[in-house]
């Protein structure tokens, strides 16, 4: 938790003015039940005295009554602008927290997120942010108010009966016991109901993104199903975890409400022995409030601050996470050209076993290179070690003559462009979606990277053209229009490296040979990298190469192959024939 403060380092004025504000509030807040003791003393003393007296004595009520209403005041005063100073503080370093995850995260690896995967990011970034900010909040707020009413109210209450005062000596030292024994089990139990929410998170992330799929395959009533199971778990684990409190505060409570008759009895007994007036029970009776509530929400600051522990531990996970993929000391800022090689490549994820083994290959810079394969034959997997989207577990992989991981992972990815398998377009319009490729764009480049991918005619067909808004997701365009913006997208890099992961699976063949043929007369110069499943859109490339489990199978151009790979000989006679399934579809690893 405290590793966290360093986010609250442009909001610490903020942060010390807050407690001075409340030191302000609690000492007039303090002073409110002395005059009420000195009106009820002088109420007291005037009951048998003469007029004149009385009269003294009314005009002095008048006076104790306006130094109350000035203190109050004081004390609403400092209280606000406390609120409204904490406030800045608290959401300020909420904000900048969430700010420090953010900035984190970008500089995460696809392994790195997998470890964590993508809800488990959202929730630490949203619930457990929220709570660390709360208990930042209320520490900036009560943590030295409460323990500072609670001494100076405790002292003033000795001071004036010390009888009275014993009764704390016994009740607090109980309260503390209580709350030792409720506190270790809520946090456990606050720990489990974080973990619940991970999962709720991934239950609903996944539904709304495969919204559409849900709907074609009229799976609602399975998903109200599933999602009722993850809420009702989550909503268990809440009671589970709130239940301890709800035990513990009757218990509270009743230990408070015994400290007060307690009190109420020994002062009644003083009042009667003359060693204690109305005016001074008056008092103590206030005090005797102030303690036990400054008491109790010293302790709920406390069990506040370690359950908020548990998020803070699991943010701590993220901001001390190392990514495995960083630039070396000295990295190489110019890629100067295309090729790549792959020298005895072998990969894995994680802890599994190796789904690329021994892989070696090379493709000269401007070469158009296909890649097939049976379905799990670990064609994706190999095209992302060439951006270094993920690291090789053994060999090297080249690009322009030098190892990826002399460059500068910037500079390298700036080089290559990559279109994957899934075709991701964001909210805002056409324009602001291929300026992803390039910022500076001007609307001719837009044009034409449109024209190459062979999506000019259906943008322009649009009544806003270029501004027409994607909506969310790019849900206002189809399957193989929104595979054609992604490759404009790309194109607009001007990339040493092109690589189209199945990127063209959505469209026609001739529209797949218009944009191939586009990209041999306007790309002459950058290494062009097909993952497809028809041998259409390969056969016309320089180069092709076979994958069988993580393995090549054979290089060569289409001619060679129809003459010596059975696997490519099989998937191109399956096709001619109509055969379009032939195991290679759904996609790759």
């Amino acid at each position: 938790m405290f590793k966290l403060l360093k986010y609250a380092d442009k909001y610490k004025v903020y942060a010390f003015i807050c407690p001075l504000l409340m030191i302000g509030e609690v000492i007039f807040e303090l002073l409110i039940p002395q005059v009420m003791a000195d009106i009820v003393e002088t109420i007291q003393l005037t009951e048998t005295a003469n007029a004149a007296v009385q009269s003294a004595a009314i005009h002095n009520i008048y006076v104790y009554g306006g130094k109350m209403l000035i203190f109050a005041l004081c004390s609403l005063f400092c209280g606000s602008l406390a609120a409204r100073v904490g406030a800045v503080a608290g959401m300020g370093f909420g904000a900048s927290l969430r700010r420090g995850l953010m900035e984190k995260m970008q500089t995460f690896s696809f392994s790195n997120v997998d470890r964590f995967s993508t809800a488990s990011l959202i929730t630490r970034m949203t619930t457990d942010v929220n709570t660390v900010q709360n208990t930042f909040l209320m520490l900036v707020r009560g943590f030295f108010r409460a323990p500072i009413m609670l001494v100076t109210a405790l002292v003033l209450c000795i001071k004036m009966s010390p009888e009275v005062a014993r009764v704390f000596a016994v009740a607090l030292p109980v309260i503390v016991v209580v709350l030792a024994i409720f506190a270790p089990i809520a946090i456990k139990r606050f720990r489990a109901m974080l973990k619940k929410f991970d999962n709720f998170n991934a239950s609903i992330q996944e539904n709304f993104t495969n919204i559409r799929v849900v709907k074609a395959f009229v799976r609602t009533d399975y998903e109200k199903k599933k999602f009722k199971e993850s809420n009702d778990d989550l909503m268990g684990s809440v009671i589970h975890a709130e239940k301890i409190m709800i035990m513990g505060e009757p218990a509270l409570m009743l230990l408070m409400y015994l400290t007060i008759m307690a009190i109420v009895v020994i002062a009644t007994k003083s009042i009667a022995e003359m060693t204690l007036d109305v005016g001074q029970f008056t008092a103590i009776f206030t005090y005797a409030f102030q303690i036990l509530m400054s008491f109790l929400f010293t302790i709920m600051i406390l069990a506040q601050f370690f359950m908020a522990e548990a998020s803070a531990k699991r943010i701590g996970e993220v901001l001390e996470e190392e990514p495995e993929i960083k630039d070396p000391e000295n990295p190489v800022n110019e890629v100067p050209d295309g090729s790549i090689e792959f020298k005895d490549v072998s990969f894995r994820y994680g802890e599994g076993a190796d789904v690329i083994k021994d892989v070696s290959f090379k493709i000269n810079s401007g070469e158009m290179i296909g890649i097939m394969g049976a379905t799990g034959s670990s064609k994706s997997s190999i095209v992302q070690l060439i951006p270094r989207l993920y690291d090789t577990g053994a060999g090297e992989v080249l690009v322009g003559g030098r190892n990826v991981r002399e460059y500068s992972v910037y500079h390298l990815r700036e080089a290559v462009s990559m279109v994957l398998q899934k075709n991701v377009l964001f909210s805002g319009t056409i324009a602001e979606n291929l300026r992803w490729g390039n910022k500076e764009a001007t609307d001719e480049e837009l044009k034409k990277a449109c024209e190459i991918a062979d999506a000019l005619s259906f943008v322009e067909s649009f009544p806003d053209g270029f501004n027409t808004d994607l909506g969310q997701g790019g849900v206002n365009v189809s399957g193989g229009q929104k595979q054609r913006l992604c490759i404009a997208r790309a194109l607009l890099k001007n990339p040493k490296i092109l690589i189209l992961d199945d990127s063209t699976s959505a469209v026609d063949t001739a529209t797949d040979a218009r944009i191939r043929a586009a990209l041999r007369k306007y790309t002459p110069s950058t290494t062009k990298i097909i993952i497809a499943q028809r041998v259409s859109s390969v056969s016309d490339c320089d180069k092709i190469i076979i994958l069988d489990g993580g393995k090549i199978s054979d290089i060569g151009t289409h001619e060679e192959l129809l003459q010596r790979s059975e696997i490519y000989k099989d998937i191109y006679e399956a096709q001619q024939k109509g055969c379009d399934d032939f195991d290679i579809q759904g996609g790759a690893l």
